[in-house]
């Protein structure tokens, strides 16, 4: 198991390759949750989206950069299903 040292103003640096299995690019942000006996749990916050957001991409009060296809559309629904959504 590996260690990381805390500085005096209680922070501390993750090094590339935990931040990599995470899937953490700089920039984004971590989530943890506080579990019993001591023990968190840290991931990669990823945000949400509502129903709102993607209904307005199809009415178009959202712009995008790139138009969305059926097939897309169809993944994203079949990943969020599954509980997979955002992973590559």
């Amino acid at each position: 198991m590996a260690s990381l040292a805390v500085t005096a103003k209680g922070q501390v640096t993750f090094k590339r390759d935990v931040l990599h299995h995470l899937g953490i690019k700089p920039g984004e942000r971590i989530e943890f949750e506080k579990l019993p006996g001591g023990e968190v749990r840290i991931r990669a916050a990823r945000p949400a989206g509502t129903i709102d957001g993607f209904l307005h991409i199809l009415d178009g009060k959202v712009k995008r950069k790139t138009k969305l296809t059926i097939d897309a559309m169809n993944e994203i629904a079949a990943s969020g299903w599954a509980g997979r959504l955002g992973e590559k």
